[in-house]
């Protein structure tokens, strides 16, 4: 849709399947200090609101992550190059916005990604997701490569976002130290499937037998999961469904003596608004130290130490 990034990719660059296989493989962060923008993983060079709007629009359309943020970086590196058609105006092709859409495309596929009531093609929250959209509608993320090239018909185009977004993948694979996923059979099924949604956001009353959805109330402009629709959606990975809330995922589960815990099992915690017999928070035990969990609003689905907690009441096997 705009003029075809200067930057040559890097010959050699794998293919795109590869780069997708690689950011979403059954792997977890160490669970510690999170990145400078909250995210274990988060790449340094992208804005913690535009890293965001790539993961959620991500979910949203089954886009991957850092396939979004190569375009957003090769069209406006992340909406701070300063040139005409960023912020206002068009460039000289007729392109506009941080994902320079031309009129056309925009006219079709531009959405209020942010429900304020505006369709702003300079605004990241419309034209994230619309980019999502509209790759989309053109076969992603089955054919990513048809879809990347209609969205720019260059072929240096295409290998440019095809570097960016491998460089981005293991930028976020990288920085945190990776361990095999500890467990066997359907547990590791679940931890796996937890895994592989390490950095979405919290979204309370989001989540789904099929991955992140909007979530409810304050969770309702949010594609993510909360706490219990995490552990839920793993274990239904894994061909057993549970119950939505914490607890009553507590109240329906085989509790398990301390010490006897093991990876896949739940973990059950008081939290902010439960208690001793109602837990308020759940997470899913990874080993004898971590945990996957969906923290609260304003994080993301991370690796955390549930050692350090005070408020546990409990583990259950599903």
């Amino acid at each position: 849709m705009s003029a075809p990034a200067t930057a040559a990719a890097a010959a050699g660059a794998m293919a795109l399947v590869a780069v997708v296989a690689g950011s979403v493989g059954a792997v977890l962060g160490s669970g510690g200090a999170p990145g400078p923008t909250g995210m274990c993983g988060a790449p340094a060079d992208i804005p913690a609101r535009y890293l965001t709007l790539y993961r959620d629009a991500g979910a949203r359309y089954g886009i991957p992550w850092n396939v979004l943020a190569a375009v957003g970086k090769a069209e406006s590196d992340h909406g701070r190059d300063t040139s005409p058609g960023i912020t206002h105006g068009t460039n000289p092709a007729g392109a506009a916005g941080p994902m320079q859409f031309m009129p056309a495309t925009w006219h079709t596929y531009g959405l209020d990604g942010d429900h304020d009531g505006h369709t702003d093609i300079y605004d990241p929250a419309d034209a994230i997701p619309a980019a999502a959209r509209y790759l989309k509608a053109n076969g992603a993320p089955t054919h990513l490569d048809q879809a990347l090239f209609h969205y720019n018909h260059d072929t240096r185009y295409l290998a440019n976002i095809r570097h960016l977004a491998a460089a981005y993948a293991t930028t976020a694979n990288t920085s945190c130290t990776i361990t095999p996923i500890a467990g066997t059979g359907a547990a590791a099924t679940a931890v796996a499937a937890a895994a592989r949604w390490l950095d979405t956001p919290y979204s309370w009353g989001g989540g789904g037998l099929n991955g992140p959805t909007h979530g409810i109330g304050q969770g309702a402009a949010t594609i993510g999961f909360d706490c219990s629709g995490l552990t839920r959606y793993a274990w239904h990975q894994a061909g057993i469904t549970l119950p939505r809330t914490a607890a009553d995922q507590w109240h329906t589960l085989h509790h398990i003596p301390p010490g006897q815990q093991a990876p896949g099992d739940l973990i059950f915690f008081r939290g902010a608004d439960g208690s001793p017999s109602n837990p308020g928070h759940v997470g899913l035990i990874v080993d004898a130290q971590r945990m996957i969990e969906a923290p609260h609003t304003g994080l993301n689905v991370r690796v955390s130490q549930w050692t350090q907690r005070r408020d546990l009441i409990g583990f259950g096997r599903p």
